[in-house]
């Protein structure tokens, strides 16, 4: 049997490798457009700022070392013409320029996505980051310049700001939305850009680029962004023209549609990787999820399906990480702003623990946030933003969505604890603990975007920290009455519906539950000033 793929990084070569251990018999041809295969596309950003020093460690494999090891047929610089699916043949653009058709009997895609390149005047002057070709493009325009201009900040766009950064290179990062991390909410964002200012980065929201020249960037607002290195990071699109122009079904969105077991349209070709359309693990509709972990996962588990075994594309959650000046930003499942605008119902839980525990040196800070369907207790999304932790409260909630576990059983996980590590509660746990009161009755939360609201309608707003706290920042409107006063001072609260509140919202629930035992219907703040005061940060 011969077994062609198209794209050597990833999904495609996982899928090759994994073949070869089932089939010691098949032939197996890999073709790559580019340079280099088994490339660690992620780690790209790290070594523009000297993070990874060698760009050999990029290279995990070679087209030697694959045939060598695998028995592996890798043709880098041959680039992939046009299917021809009667006659089971693949056109082929030699490295020297000729054609020639290479036939097949199973033909796996995996081409992968391309930066986005939108039709701004002057877009040909900017760079993207996919290769290494790409990085090299880069790294030789940041040594010849000190100022840069990033287009997006997501993902891609972060990591390269923070790396030039690195590399002493001023950075302008433009974003057209009003917050960075598009999968994040605006209230959890807001650390991320505090945190970007304070590296001296120049982050412009609400703004959009109109014109690129060879010397910067000109915003709609008519200002103009001085850089001579400008780098496109607006987003990827599916590679999904082989599989158009031969007549296979491709989706709205531009992807390659497979069903269950990676199989297009035609039955001796399938498809893998970020040029697939996957299962949206909320939703169950087709979704773009351009993650390494998924492509490579998806890649493995062709070649089973394709050697005859089983296996089958389970939904994906997007579970993701990006770090930004030693801050990690962690999401899985979607976010309030999506659940919200798809009209679904959604309970929400902020909460602001410390990474281990607090007595032990070194406790950071840590912001997280849970939603939950209110009617099921199913997780529908998670996201976290802390100096150290976010990625394992993350990756707990993700392996708890993925086993069907409701948020409020996040309250009687077993996890891993000492001191130096975590807490006896962990922050995980007090998420579950959360979510379970609110599910009992034992207290309603109102949301930071839902307060002005409220109180508009008549509800009193009550500050029950202490007079300090108070006294260094106040939510306008409300009347201060310490926590460990309110039972005294029941008399002394403002007639009406309350909404109380604290610094991050265990004072704050603690309060609730007393004024709900005295007769009287309180709100508690969820998250607290801290949560209120990154929410309105961001919306000014």
């Amino acid at each position: 049997m011969r077994i062609v793929i198209i794209g050597g990084v990833a999904a495609g070569m996982s899928a090759a490798t994994r073949l070869r251990r089932l089939q010691e018999d098949a032939e197996i041809i890999v073709v790559e457009r580019g340079e280099h295969v088994s490339v660690a596309n992620c780690g790209l950003p790290y070594h523009l700022g000297g993070v990874i020093e060698n760009r050999s460690a990029l290279l995990l494999q070679t087209p030697e070392s694959l045939a060598a090891r695998f028995r592996i047929d890798v043709r880098v610089r041959t680039e992939a013409l046009a299917i021809h699916t009667a006659e089971r043949a693949v056109e082929l653009r030699l490295p020297d320029g000729t054609v020639e058709s290479l036939g097949y009997d199973e033909l796996v895609l995996t081409p992968g996505a391309a930066p986005i390149r939108p039709p701004i005047p002057g877009i040909e002057h900017a760079l993207t980051l996919r290769d290494v070709t790409d990085l090299d493009r880069l790294i030789g325009a940041a040594e010849a310049t000190e100022e840069a201009v990033v287009i997006g900040a997501g993902f891609i766009g972060v990591e390269v700001a923070e790396n030039l950064v690195a590399r002493g290179i001023a950075v302008h990062l433009v974003e057209a939305a009003g917050h960075v991390i598009a999968p994040l909410d605006p209230e959890m964002a807001e650390p991320v850009h505090a945190r970007l200012r304070s590296h001296g980065v120049d982050l412009r929201l609400h703004s959009r680029v109109v014109g690129i020249d060879s010397d910067g960037v000109t915003l709609d607002s008519g200002e103009r962004l001085p850089g001579a290195l400008v780098l496109a990071a607006i987003g990827v699109r599916p590679e999904s023209r082989l599989a158009a122009e031969a007549g296979l079904e491709v989706t709205a969105s531009g992807a390659i549609a497979v069903g269950g077991h990676w199989a297009t349209t035609d039955p001796h070709i399938h498809a893998a990787g970020d040029a697939v359309a996957k299962i949206d693990a909320i939703s169950g509709d087709d979704v773009l999820v351009p993650l390494a972990n998924t492509a490579n996962r998806d890649g493995r588990l062709l070649a089973d399906v394709i050697s005859g075994r089983p296996g089958a594309a389970r939904p994906t959650l997007g579970s993701a990480i990006v770090g930004a000046f030693g801050l990690q930003i962690a999401v899985t499942g979607w976010s309030e702003t999506r659940l919200r605008a798809a009209g679904r119902p959604v309970r929400v839980i902020h909460t602001h623990p410390v990474n281990h525990a607090g007595y032990y040196p070194g406790a950071t800070g840590m912001r997280l946030k849970l939603l939950v369907d209110p009617d099921t207790d199913l997780i529908l999304g998670a996201q976290a933003v802390a100096e150290q932790g976010a990625d394992k409260r993350i990756d707990v909630i993700a392996t708890a969505m993925a086993g069907g576990l409701t948020a409020s059983r996040l309250a009687d996980l077993e996890l891993c604890y000492a001191p130096q590590f975590g807490s006896a509660k962990d922050p995980v746990n007090f998420l579950g603990w959360a979510d379970r009161n609110i599910a009992d009755g034992l207290v309603e939360t109102l949301q930071w975007h839902e307060l002005d609201q409220a109180m508009a309608d008549g509800a009193r707003l009550v500050d029950v920290r202490t007079p300090a706290e108070h006294e260094a920042a106040a939510i306008p409107g409300s009347v201060l009455i310490p926590l460990d006063e309110l039972r005294e001072r029941l008399d002394d609260l403002p007639e009406g519906d309350l909404i109380v509140h604290c610094a991050a919202g265990l004072r704050s629930y603690i309060a609730a539950r007393i004024l709900t035992q005295h007769g009287r219907r309180a709100w508690s703040l969820d998250g607290g000033f801290a949560t209120w005061a990154d929410g309105r940060a961001t919306a000014q």
